[in-house]
């Protein structure tokens, strides 16, 4: 896995400056422009374009907070593959409710309860989040933080996303 953060020659951090990340990426948008390169080798030319490709990746993916965490959590080895995460059966069971809820959404859709459930998500979502805020803080590359917390946020954040868009798919209709 190619480390973004080395290629932006920043440090491994859950909290960065987006507008340092932007700037990075504009800058390296112009050394590896291949445009720049087309009286270059072949083998030059590839190589600009390996470095500009990589360069559009780092950018989506540390300009963005969850792809930010996922891919810390990743180049950790603190996440498995896809589908082997197990969310906290504690939190599943918290969710119960709104999932009950959700089911009766679908069929007799109510814009009051479709409202209260939106914003006990974000109650939920804020709260997660600013429980694990002092370790996204003081996370630095060098130190040996557990992750755990941090991967069982990510997994219930992805959760109640994806209630939040099913939710966003019935007031649609």
């Amino acid at each position: 896995m190619k480390n973004y953060f080395e290629f932006y020659d920043i440090p491994i951090s859950f909290e960065v400056d987006e507008s340092a990340i932007k700037k990075i990426f504009y800058t390296n948008s112009k050394k590896y422009h291949p445009d720049f390169y087309t009286m270059e080798s072949d083998e030059k030319q590839a190589e600009i374009l390996e470095l500009s490709t990589l360069n559009n990746e780092a950018y989506k993916v540390l300009s963005d907070f969850d792809k930010r965490m996922k891919y810390i959590l990743d180049l950790k080895g603190v996440l498995a593959d896809e589908g082997q995460n197990n969310i906290p059966q504690s939190f599943l069971m918290e969710m119960m409710d709104i999932n009950e809820a959700l089911m009766e959404l679908e069929f007799d859709f109510d814009v009051q309860k479709h409202e209260t459930i939106t914003k006990e998500i974000g109650d939920l979502n804020q709260n997660m989040l600013k429980n694990i805020q002092p370790i996204l803080k003081e996370y630095t590359d060098n130190q040996t933080i557990d992750l755990t917390p941090v991967k069982e946020y990510y997994l219930k954040r992805r959760y109640l996303l994806r209630i939040q868009e099913n939710l966003n798919k019935f007031a649609s209709h």
